[in-house]
C-alpha cells in the first residue's frame, strides 16, 4: 500500500453505546476528506449541505460493481442481482421505484396501522406474560417489524428465523465471502420458491402475490421480483427493529421524554423524528462512485473515485442544527437524512415512522417502569453491521 494511503484513517469508524450523542468518529474537522476502506481510498463527505448535494448529483453511481466503488470488504465486486434496485442507477432504478414506491405511500401505510397496533399489543402481551427480565430485541423490537413486513409482502412469519439469520449475515461487513454467498443464495432460493407458489395460486392480497401473477404478462420477471423482495424483506425489518431497540435505550436515558410518550402521545411524531436524526442507525452512510468529475464542498472528486455520504455526521452538523448533539424532541428535525436523500431515499419511511410511533408509545404506556437490567456500558453493540444497534437489550420493569 502506498505510504499516503497507509496514513489515511480506516473507515468505517468504531461506534459504541457511548457515542449515541455524536457521529461515528466524533466531530470531523474537514468536511470532505479521504479515508481508507478495505477496497482502497475513498472520499468521506460529512457536512449536511454537501451530503445533500452529493446524493442528488447525477455524477455518482449506486452500482458498486463499477471500478473504483468504495467497498466494505476486499472481495471482488459483482453485479447486483436482478431487481435489487437500491444498487441500480436510472433508468433501471426508476422503473423499479415507480413500481414499488406507490405501495409504500403514506395513505396505504395508514391502512396498516390497525395491523401494526395489533402486532405491537400482542407482542407486548407476550413479553409481559413471560415476566421480567426480557431481551427487548428478541421479545419486541425484532418481532414487530418482522411480522408487519411479512404480512405486507406475503412471507410466512413462521419462517422468520430463517430469513433473519440470513439478513444479519447479508448486512454484516465482517462476513466472509463464502458466508455472504451462502446467505444470499439460500434467501434467494427461498423467495423464488415463494414467488412460484404465489404464481400457481393466482391472485392474492399481499404485495408478492399481486406482482407474481403479472410475471408472465409483461410485468417483472421472476428473478426481478425475487431480487426486489430480497431487498424489501431485509431492509423492511433490520433497520426498524434496531431503531426500536436503540430508540428505547435513548428514551430510557432521557426518562422525561419516555414519560411524555405515555402522558402526551401527541409528542410521538416529534420524538420519532428526533430519534431518527439523533441516532442515524445506518451509521456508515451511503456509498457511491463518481462517474464524472465533480466538486463537492470545494473538493474535486474525479470520475472513478469512491465517495461516502456520512449521514450520521450530516445529521449532527452544527451548521444545520442548533446543539446537534443534544436530544431535543422539540427541534423539528424534518430535514434530517436518516432515510437518505435524493432518488434513492428509502421508500419504506412512511411504514417505519408509523411502526416507531406505535411501538414506542405503546411500550411507554404499558411499561412505565421499564429500565435497563444491566449497565448501559455492558451492552454489546453491532459493530460490524451496516445497521447500528444493540445485540441484546436486557430490560426489567
Amino acid at each position: 500500500m502506498p505510504q499516503d494511503q497507509a496514513e489515511l484513517p480506516m473507515f468505517p469508524f468504531a461506534r459504541t453505546v457511548g457515542d449515541l450523542a455524536s457521529p461515528p468518529g466524533g466531530r470531523l474537522d474537514v468536511p470532505v476528506s479521504k479515508v481508507r476502506l478495505p477496497s482502497g481510498p475513498a472520499w468521506l463527505v460529512t457536512r449536511h449541505a454537501d451530503v445533500r448535494q452529493m446524493l442528488r448529483s447525477g455524477a455518482f453511481s449506486n452500482d458498486m460493481s463499477k471500478p473504483g466503488s468504495p467497498l466494505m470488504h476486499n472481495m471482488e465486486a459483482s453485479a447486483p442481482m436482478p431487481g435489487f434496485f437500491i444498487a441500480m442507477d436510472p433508468p433501471e432504478h426508476t422503473r423499479f421505484r415507480q413500481l414499488f414506491a406507490p405501495e409504500f405511500m403514506l395513505k396505504h401505510m395508514r391502512r396498516l396501522e390497525p395491523l401494526i397496533r395489533e402486532t405491537v399489543t400482542s407482542t407486548l402481551d407476550a413479553m409481559r406474560d413471560s415476566g421480567p427480565p426480557a431481551d427487548l430485541v428478541t421479545s419486541f423490537s425484532l418481532p414487530v417489524p418482522s411480522t408487519v413486513i411479512c404480512r405486507l409482502l406475503g412471507v410466512p412469519y413462521a419462517d422468520h428465523d430463517f430469513f433473519q439469520k440470513r439478513s444479519q449475515t447479508f448486512t454484516n461487513a465482517a462476513a466472509t465471502r463464502e458466508d455472504l454467498m451462502a446467505a444470499s443464495r439460500e434467501l434467494h432460493a427461498y423467495l423464488a420458491g415463494l414467488v412460484e407458489e404465489k404464481k400457481r395460486a393466482g391472485s392474492a392480497d399481499d404485495l408478492l402475490g399481486r406482482l407474481a401473477v403479472t410475471t408472465d404478462k409483461g410485468g417483472l420477471t421472476v428473478d426481478e421480483l425475487v431480487g426486489a423482495a430480497f431487498l424489501l424483506l431485509v431492509a423492511g425489518h433490520e433497520t426498524t427493529a434496531h431503531m426500536i431497540a436503540l430508540g428505547t435505550l435513548t428514551l430510557l436515558q432521557h426518562p422525561d421524554e419516555y414519560t411524555a410518550l405515555r402522558t402526551n402521545p401527541d409528542t410521538a411524531a416529534g420524538t420519532v423524528e428526533e430519534l431518527l436524526r439523533y441516532l442515524t442507525i445506518v451509521h456508515w452512510g451511503v456509498r457511491r462512485v463518481a462517474t464524472a468529475d465533480v466538486e463537492i464542498g470545494g473538493q474535486a472528486i474525479r470520475a472513478g473515485e469512491g465517495a461516502i455520504a456520512l449521514l450520521s455526521a450530516a445529521n449532527h452538523d452544527a451548521s444545520a442544527y442548533s446543539r446537534p448533539d443534544a436530544f431535543d424532541v422539540q427541534r423539528g428535525a424534518q430535514q434530517h437524512m436518516a432515510f437518505g436523500f435524493g432518488i434513492h431515499q428509502c421508500i419504506g419511511q412512511p411504514l417505519a415512522r408509523i411502526e416507531l410511533r406505535v411501538a414506542l408509545t405503546e411500550l411507554a404506556r404499558r411499561f412505565p417502569g421499564l429500565a435497563l437490567a444491566v449497565p448501559a456500558d455492558e451492552l454489546t453493540m453491532r459493530t460490524t453491521s451496516v445497521v447500528f444497534g444493540p445485540e441484546q437489550l436486557p430490560v426489567t420493569w
